[in-house]
């Protein structure tokens, strides 16, 4: 797998005429090396169904004279540059109307995407009708035909289906589909049998061949899942709501799992296909370099024009940002995260409301944004994760635990780590007593929302008040071994229609018997009784991230890394083993919102003296330097404890450290 890819978008009409009559291979190739590629996926067939070729079980493209597919193959191979080819699965468009027996259907029996055929879009397919044979024999013509370097399949995943071919095949097996769990239960099968039917498919004619199946975020807690791909692309465009934290989250999950996989964003100011649509350079500068310190590849969106001229405005974009990236590979590959924090996420949990293509929970997201800003070393990490390997647990808002997610936590307690629990975490599958001895017992929902909190200790801007928390929260009373170390205050009443006071919300009273305990600390860890990542998601209020920050530093008092890098700012510390060094990665951009909600990168703020400091027991450092600039650094080592500064960090800085 190549570090510097494009994934070429060619979803074109039979309504546009002459398609690809301006493809050039000089053209495609000038392209190409203007943008530092090494690898480009191409298109057999697109969300319209239209082959790009000659095609015997497929139409080629009505306005397509020669066969684009191979003279691209041909064009990219000559000057080296990979090509994995793309085929739509989910979609093609052109039977849609033809066959609509076969079209997904929800429990109203309106079509999947768009809802009907009076509205512009497409329309999903089901894989349990004849579908599933038809897209098989289209992939085995495309792997047979041309010298891939890997095939893509889009917009596939489990899926819940109430089209007559899956209702009646749950009648036959006398199961209720009114019953979710078995339609739930059947769109399991059926993925999973497309997936190794397609997979066998292709590895039957060129085994080994790299497979990839895209279904937009991949769900935590579903390993299973992998095991139909060669290696992961995550799609996470930030511009188009998956937003900047959103690859972080994806990343810090599959990057433990040992499973090669990329960062796939986009070249356009929002989605797909948005022609004359442009980032900022900076944007993909920042973009590809996140990729990296996350321990992936990159592959950057572009829509090829229907005329198959490249566009050069494209290609000098990504070239600024792909430029960089071939300069860092050496200090990029084959690398592990090395993680303090295991945050146990919500959706490898199975909370059933969690993730699309695009988005994550609430809780999830809160709490990875809290870890960026504070700069803690992480991995996202599911039921099935080696606990024993971190300092701390966090349980995001709603981890509900059953027997055997105990048995480990439990374990991992005994062994010296601890927890951050919040919400109703750390409570049974019905969310209404704790099954871990967290030092407290829940009593109730909380009465009030919102109310408010008040530390024991100060927090670092604000010290000490009574802090406004928005979030739903629980009730909690003491039990042996817990002690208060902050508490929860009430207000009046809630406010309602008849019962208001102010603008917004009632004030706090200064009553002590409207006072109980809001966050315990004990033997196990800090349990704090709101849904706080959930609130900071929604919010993004300062007392609540300060007090979360104090609680992981109570947990966590001797970090692997702390920095003075701003909130703002990401860092990891990837392990090359191979090559016996460190690889402290310093990004800093600052997205601002433009129009409604787009997060955008233009301007690349200068940060000077970034100092870090690293613990590294049992570690000896010989060297340490700036990469890929090669320039020596100054650093300080004591004991376990290695100390530097970073002169100016312009978006994106790695410090190699040489061990012994």
């Amino acid at each position: 797998m190549r570090f510097r890819q494009i994934h070429l978008d060619f979803h074109t009409s039979e309504h546009i005429p002459g398609i690809g009559k301006q493809f050039s291979k000089q053209q495609f190739q000038e392209m190409l090396k203007r943008g530092h590629v090494d690898s480009i996926t191409i298109f057999a067939k697109c969300h319209h169904g239209w082959a790009y070729f000659p095609s015997e079980v497929n139409e080629q493209h009505p306005n397509l004279s020669f066969d684009l597919l191979g003279a691209q193959i041909e064009a990219a191979h000559e000057i080296g540059v990979k090509t994995p080819v793309y085929l739509s699965v989910g979609f093609e468009e052109k039977i849609a109307r033809i066959h609509p027996e076969w079209l997904m259907r929800d429990e109203k029996d309106r079509t999947n995407w768009v809802d009907g055929f009076m509205v512009p879009g497409w329309h999903q397919f089901c894989l349990n009708t004849p579908y599933l044979d038809h897209i098989i024999r289209q992939t085995e013509e495309v792997v047979r035909k041309y010298d891939a370097d890997g095939i893509f399949l889009d917009i596939v995943g489990v899926r819940k289906c109430y089209c007559p071919t899956c209702l009646n095949q749950l009648l036959a097996e006398g199961k209720d589909p009114r019953d979710t769990k078995s339609v739930v239960e059947l769109g399991e099968r059926v993925y999973a049998n497309y997936a190794n039917r397609i997979r066998d498919a292709i590895h039957a004619i060129k085994p080994g061949l790299p497979v990839t199946q895209n279904s937009g975020h991949f769900p935590h807690g579903r390993r299973d899942l992998i095991d139909v791909n060669t290696h992961l692309e995550l799609e996470s465009l930030p511009t188009a709501g998956w937003g900047y934290d959103h690859f972080p989250l994806s990343a810090r999950y599959v990057q433990p799992l040992g499973v090669d996989f990329l960062g796939m964003t986009g070249k356009f100011h929002k989605f797909w296909g948005e022609f004359g649509g442009y980032k900022h350079p900076n944007a993909l500068r920042y973009e590809t370099a996140l990729s990296l310190a996350h321990g992936a590849h990159c592959s950057i969106g572009d829509h090829l024009h229907p005329e198959g001229l490249m566009d050069p405005a494209t290609y000098d974009l990504i070239g600024a940002a792909y430029r960089e990236v071939e300069a860092k590979e050496p200090w990029c590959s084959n690398t592990r995260n090395i993680a303090d924090i295991a945050l146990l996420s919500v959706e490898s949990t199975g909370y059933e409301d969690h993730a699309s293509a695009m988005f994550t929970n609430q809780f999830d997201a809160g709490a990875v944004r809290l870890l960026l800003e504070g700069k803690f070393l992480f991995n996202v990490v599911d039921m099935d994760s080696d606990f024993l390997a971190y300092k701390v647990i966090i349980m995001p808002d709603h981890v509900l635990v059953n027997d055997k997610l105990k048995a480990k936590l439990e374990a991992f307690i005994a062994q010296g780590g601890k927890v951050l629990a919040t919400g109703k975490s750390g409570m049974d599958l019905e969310g209404e007593q704790f099954v871990l001895d967290l030092g407290v017992r829940r009593t109730g929902d909380n009465l009030y929302k919102p109310d408010y909190f008040r530390p024991e200790f100060d927090l670092p801007s604000i010290g000490q008040a009574n802090f406004l928390i928005q979030a739903r929260g629980q009730r909690i009373e003491l039990t042996d071994g817990g002690k208060v170390i902050a508490k929860r205050v009430d207000p009046y009443f809630n406010r309602d229609a008849f019962k208001f006071s102010g603008h917004q919300h009632t004030p706090f009273t200064f009553d002590a018997k409207d006072e109980s305990p809001g966050v315990v600390e004990s033997e196990a860890g800090i349990y704090i009784a709101w849904n706080m990542c959930e609130d900071y998601a929604i919010n993004g209020s300062l007392p609540v991230k300060e007090l979360i920050h104090q609680s992981i530093r109570r947990l966590l008092p001797d970090p692997t890394l702390s920095t003075t890098l701003p909130a703002q700012g990401v860092v990891t510390l990837q392990h090359q083993k191979e090559e016996s060094r460190l690889v402290n990665h310093l990004l800093y951009a600052s997205p601002v919102k433009r129009g409604t909600n787009v997060e955008i990168i233009e301007d690349i703020i200068l940060v000077h003296d970034v100092k870090v400091e690293l613990h590294l027991p049992g570690k000896e450092i010989t060297g340490v330097y700036l990469a890929p600039q090669k320039t020596p650094l100054a650093f300080e080592q004591s004991g376990n404890h290695v100390k530097y500064t970073v002169p100016v960090l312009e978006s994106h800085q790695m410090v190699v450290l040489d061990l012994k």
